[in-house]
């Protein structure tokens, strides 16, 4: 089963994040991640949205993802997006088919 990974950014110091943004990439490759969406301007059809950037990650499994998180490479670098943001994230399950 695919777990989706979901992001909502509000980036603050974006030197920061980029220090961030220059390794996630290939961190994410290699355990599996794939993006589907980056997107700095969602059409926002009901509600408020603070946010300057949404990110959709997809993971083929739950293991993936919690390798990916939990490792040290991640971890490294998830300091640069806590510093320089303020991020709401969420892991969902997809659909069985």
């Amino acid at each position: 089963m695919s777990y989706y990974f979901i992001a909502q950014i509000k980036i603050n110091d974006i030197y920061e994040y980029q220090k961030y943004i220059n390794k996630a990439g290939e961190i994410f490759k290699k355990y599996k991640g794939e993006y589907l969406s980056v997107d700095n301007g969602p059409n926002v059809l009901e509600g408020d949205w603070d946010y300057t950037r949404t990110v959709l990650i997809k993971f083929n499994d739950k293991k993936d993802f919690a390798d990916w998180y939990n490792s040290d490479e991640y971890k490294e670098i998830l300091a640069y997006r806590l510093k320089a943001a303020d991020c709401d994230t969420i892991l969902i399950k997809g659909l069985d088919k």
